[in-house]
């Protein structure tokens, strides 16, 4: 008798980010140049090394300009103060760690918040967290939001788990998601969206869980944050739809003898977080996510070009209106 195969689908980061990549071409064609992102790689660290060259591989095969820029830690806020000031630069990418430390949190705030494509300038962050999704009034500039997170997302709306049925921004009501690792990078940043789209999300570190959800009946306009006690992975996998991991390291795996059959299973870190008998108890499958995050950088990047031709446009129509 044939052995019975695994119902689990496994879906690869490449057909997800097809899709987003011809978005990316439509919104090219309304640009009459090649938007020119920098990149800045100031450390030894290999992973960081491989992520520029994939990144410049994926933006010149796309119509982008890439440029690397290797330079001494040392040299590095006065090559992005430079870089903010050349109006030839439209997006600004720098490869941490740099030190590992505070320093490299600064380095993130000198970056423009019109090149930073990377969205980690103190105000889209607070945006991100606040839940504001736009950077005017009028609702006419989206705010920008991490790349890693927000291939997460785009992956979460491929797989259908977002409700089209439901208003944009509550389209996760009804959704219990795990997401095992709380980085300030990644894992937190994406436990706060993910709630603020109306999940509850159950956010588990090393030490303990936290739930970030908008309340009951998503009566709170951003997300709030509870502890829970006594709470470990083993409490948050069997009641979850989704479960998101991304531990660095090769020694870490999800524990699915707890996960609930059928549930989405995302892994966002460089390593394999569930083992191959993942496929036996999860319904979908998509082991990394490195390809739709990279086509998210690009798809930041012609946003803040979009940004500044229509800038230009309002600028042109008022000195206009003055004559």
């Amino acid at each position: 008798m044939a052995e019975e195969k695994p119902n689990c689908k496994v879906i690869l980061a490449n057909n997800i980010a097809k899709k987003l990549l011809e978005e990316v071409h439509d919104g090219l064609k309304k640009v009459d140049r090649k938007p020119l992102l920098v990149g800045f790689l100031s450390s030894q660290d290999p992973a960081a090394r491989v992520y520029a060259e994939w990144t410049g591989k994926t933006a010149n095969e796309n119509g982008f300009a890439f440029e690397l820029r290797e330079i001494d830690r040392e040299l590095l806020e006065d090559a992005l103060i430079d870089a903010n000031n050349d109006a030839k630069v439209d997006g600004i990418i720098v490869y941490y760690p740099i030190f590992g430390n505070r320093q490299d949190q600064y380095l993130q705030q000198i970056v423009s918040i019109d090149k930073d494509v990377e969205g980690l300038s103190h105000q889209y962050i607070f945006n991100m967290y606040q839940n504001i999704r736009f950077l005017d009034d009028a609702n006419t500039k989206k705010s920008i939001l991490p790349c890693t997170p927000l291939a997460v997302i785009k992956i979460l709306e491929y797989l259908q788990i977002y409700n089209s049925i439901l208003p944009y921004g509550n389209r996760l009501h009804g959704r219990t998601i795990t997401v095992i690792n709380r980085s300030e990078v990644v894992g937190r940043p994406l436990a706060a969206l993910l709630a603020n789209d109306g999940a509850c999300v159950h956010s588990v570190d090393i030490s303990d869980v936290q739930t970030f959800t908008r309340g009951e009946g998503l009566r709170k306009r951003r997300h709030e944050v509870e502890e829970k006690p006594g709470w470990t992975i083993k409490d948050c996998l069997p009641i979850s739809d989704v479960v998101i991991s991304g531990v660095p390291g090769d020694t870490y795996k999800v524990p699915l003898e707890h996960m609930r059959a059928g549930a989405v299973c995302i892994n966002f870190s460089s390593e394999r977080n569930f083992t191959p008998e993942v496929k036996e108890k999860a319904s979908i499958y998509v082991p990394a996510i490195g390809k739709v995050t990279i086509v998210v950088l690009l798809r930041n990047l012609l946003r803040m070009v979009q940004n500044k031709i229509d800038a230009a446009e309002d600028a042109a129509q008022k000195a206009d209106k003055s004559q």
